[in-house]
């Protein structure tokens, strides 16, 4: 029996050693996953909640989602009410002391960020689905994608201080590749820049900002409040007006209306994923830029020259 028990115990501690060589993340996003393993490396294990081709603001809730959290060290959360509607109940019931908010373990990656539209006043329900903490789509600059980086970076030098060389090198490896990437990414842009378009969603606020392309108007009258008739006629004449050639929309969005705006118009439908995994070919922080910008260029070039309009799902190029 003590023979027992000793073989026991040294299967304990070699597993509690082995758990000990990585840092167990939880990410709400793929996104998020992607930048925890740009400085995490082999000494992280990372997983995400929502997958990239849904829409994070309404995932269902599954048991698997609380045994993923319950073995976590690290949770890193978009904020900014993004993952409100699904997230803290999980959170709860996990019962894991070391991922709950206020501790080390939780990591809230908007809080470095630069965040835009943030309300200056109250909101209402009248306002539509507005995020009060300003718009959570932030990771569509790159810009945040390095400042998330660094809070990430930061944040496991905390956890596991004897890994802090790996985890600062990672990063600054990260950033050295993030920057020639935003040379190729402005030099694509460069001859498109105040190109003007239509999204369906509030989820490009950033991505348009960062790359300089000029927002006409939204499919969506207010964020989450489906379009009036009213509304409709009065984005198709301001397309009309300002010859607007593309409609931006995410892949979890419905095609229908978009699609009969675009036949009126002469517009095109571009649909892009704006996550992380949302495309086979954007499979990590970099090619979700690379995907989505070489699209929107091709499409760009292609409208200019007065292709008929149509749906383009780049991913069936």
């Amino acid at each position: 029996m003590s023979r027992l028990i000793v073989v026991l115990a040294m299967l304990v501690y070699a597993t509690g050693a082995a758990a000990q060589t990585t840092i167990d993340a939880v990410t709400t996003t793929e996104d998020l996953a992607a930048l925890v393993r740009e400085v995490g490396g082999d000494r992280v294990k990372v997983e995400s909640i929502a997958r990239g081709f849904q829409d994070p603001h309404f995932v269902e809730p599954k048991p698997s989602f609380i045994l993923k959290l319950l073995r976590a060290d690290l949770l890193v959360v978009i904020g900014r009410d993004l993952e409100s509607g699904w997230l803290p109940p999980l959170v709860q019931q996990s019962r894991n002391a070391k991922i709950q908010p206020g501790t080390r373990g939780y990591l809230d990656a908007s809080i470095t960020a630069r965040v835009l539209e943030q309300p200056t006043g109250p909101v209402t329900r009248a306002m539509g689905d507005v995020h009060a903490l300003g718009n959570p789509h932030y990771w569509l600059d790159p810009g945040n994608g390095r400042r998330v980086a660094q809070a990430v970076t930061q944040r496991l030098n905390e956890l596991r201080p004897s890994d802090s060389a790996y985890f600062n090198a990672r990063y600054a490896d990260f950033d050295r590749r993030l920057a020639v990437a935003e040379q190729r990414w402005d030099a694509m842009m460069a001859p498109y820049k105040g190109a003007k378009i239509v999204t369906y969603h509030r989820a490009w606020s950033n991505f348009v900002e960062r790359f300089g392309l000029d927002v006409v108007g939204y499919v969506e009258p207010r964020p989450g409040i489906p379009p009036s008739p009213g509304h409709t006629l009065e984005l198709m004449r301001a397309m009309q007006q300002q010859q607007v050639r593309i409609i931006l929309i995410e892949p979890y969005f419905d095609l229908k209306l978009p699609s009969a705006i675009a036949r009126q118009t002469g517009a095109r439908i571009l649909v892009l994923p704006p996550s992380v995994g949302g495309a086979p070919e954007a499979s990590d922080y970099f090619a979700l830029f690379d995907y989505n910008l070489n699209s929107l260029v091709n499409t760009l070039r292609q409208v200019g020259r007065g292709h008929h309009p149509e749906t383009h799902h780049p991913e069936h190029r």
